[in-house]
């Protein structure tokens, strides 16, 4: 770990430790791991970082709307090791491993990339460390075998592919040309696939014009929108996120393809407020599942939203839901676990056996940990368009999907359930 890692490790493991009680029990310890520098911090790792932060001090303090209400996990204070995400992928490992053989921490939540998602999986595996993956979308996590460690609270990409062919139907019932722009990575690769495949299943009669398939982070894409300007598609869909995602706004609408085109940003929510005056009004966007702009309107939803407002003066996003998710299902399942333990600190294999088909509600809803052995969770998720109303970015035309017309039935990989027709159950 590099001297500024170090820095800021220290300082957030500092921060919850301020409400600990001299009496209270043995602590627990959290890895975390989100992006803290590059084009990615800003709209999304940093937000996911607030939310953690911002859930442990309630947790800690005892002070979270119940069933959260238990001080700490089970009484024992959270203490949390923070790290940078950001960089190769060999570097995530290496860090990763140094949470569980260096720091002792026991569990593990974070991972905003897929590719890092899909590198540390086998070590998480290997090491028989609990895992929750909070953001990362590749289906392939679960799909490609079982797991007995990693686990995922949040939908994975094909609810944000099927949902949006799903909307584009309700909405536009009959499209004939499409076109998309993804990072050229697990996640861009997997969002396209399960885009392209969705909408040959509802428009059977549409084509394809082009797939820009630029690398991640690249910054740059005056080619790829020519490429796509060019195609005159009457759909483009993009998995940009973070930086890329602002970037191609910037770089696309002055040029006129959200003119020229519907243009859907599966992952828009992070930058319909940063981008407020710069993204046009009728822009399909989504948030990744039912957080942000696209919460429900429940009591725990109001806590969290407001208690982020009053701390950071922003409202969270879906990564701050997304992690704000991913830590109270580790709560609840420490807590599980303990229970199952007579009281005292679970072994790694209860903690695992707390998690597996849990179901549990966060400010984003109802979400149960219902695939892949009872690992990867189910939601229902959202799509609208935005409308600047007052120099304030709304969401209009919005519509809702159960999990079951989004996600897989278990047992059942994405692409054959796409190639299937996805019959809900």
């Amino acid at each position: 770990m590099n001297f500024r890692k170090s820095v800021l490790a220290a300082l957030f493991t500092g921060a919850f430790a301020v409400s600990a009680q001299a009496q209270a029990p043995a602590e627990v310890k959290l890895g975390l791991v989100t992006i803290l520098s590059g084009p990615a911090a800003s709209p999304f790792g940093v937000p996911a970082r607030n939310a953690a932060e911002l859930m442990l001090e309630q947790f800690n303090a005892g002070t979270a709307p119940a069933p959260y209400n238990k001080k700490g996990f089970g009484g024992s204070v959270v203490k949390a090791q923070l790290i940078d995400e950001a960089g190769t992928t060999t570097s995530v490992v290496t860090e990763y491993r140094n949470l569980v053989q260096r720091d002792k921490v026991d569990l593990i939540v974070g991972y905003i990339s897929s590719g890092n998602c899909l590198a540390i999986t086998p070590v998480a595996e290997e090491l028989k460390t609990v895992t929750l993956l909070f953001d990362c979308g590749t289906p392939r996590i679960f799909e490609d075998g079982k797991k007995n460690y990693v686990f995922r609270a949040v939908n994975h990409a094909t609810a944000d592919s099927v949902g949006l062919v799903r909307y584009l139907k309700a909405k536009k019932p009959d499209v004939k040309t499409f076109s998309g722009i993804n990072q050229n990575y697990a996640w861009g690769q997997d969002s396209w696939n399960d885009f392209e495949a969705a909408m040959k299943q509802l428009y059977p009669q549409s084509a394809v014009k082009t797939s820009q398939m630029p690398k991640l982070f690249a910054g740059q894409y005056s080619a790829e929108v020519s490429a796509l300007m060019g195609s005159k598609s009457e759909v483009v869909h993009t998995s940009f996120w973070g930086g890329d995602l602002e970037a191609f706004i910037l770089q696309s609408v002055p040029r006129g393809l959200f003119k020229n085109s519907e243009v859907a940003l599966i992952a828009g929510e992070t930058a319909m407020f940063r981008l407020a005056s710069k993204i046009p009004d009728g822009t399909i966007i989504g948030a990744r599942g039912p957080y942000g702009v696209f919460a429900p309107d429940t009591p725990l939803n109001k806590w969290f939203r407001d208690a982020f407002i009053d701390r950071y003066n922003v409202a969270p996003n879906y990564t701050a839901y997304q992690m704000a998710h991913s830590i109270m299902a580790a709560k609840l399942a420490y807590e599980k676990a303990m229970d199952a333990n007579g009281g005292k600190k679970p072994s790694t294999e209860q903690l695992a056996a707390g998690l597996r088909g849990l179901t549990y509600e966060g400010p984003g809803g109802v979400h149960k940990l219902a695939l892949n052995n009872g690992h990867q969770a189910i939601s229902e998720t959202a799509y609208g368009r935005t409308k600047l109303v007052n120099g304030q970015m709304t969401i209009v035309d919005m519509m809702r999907f159960p999990a079951e017309q989004v996600m897989p039935p278990d047992g059942v990989k994405s692409a054959d359930w796409i190639a299937g027709g996805m019959k809900a159950k």
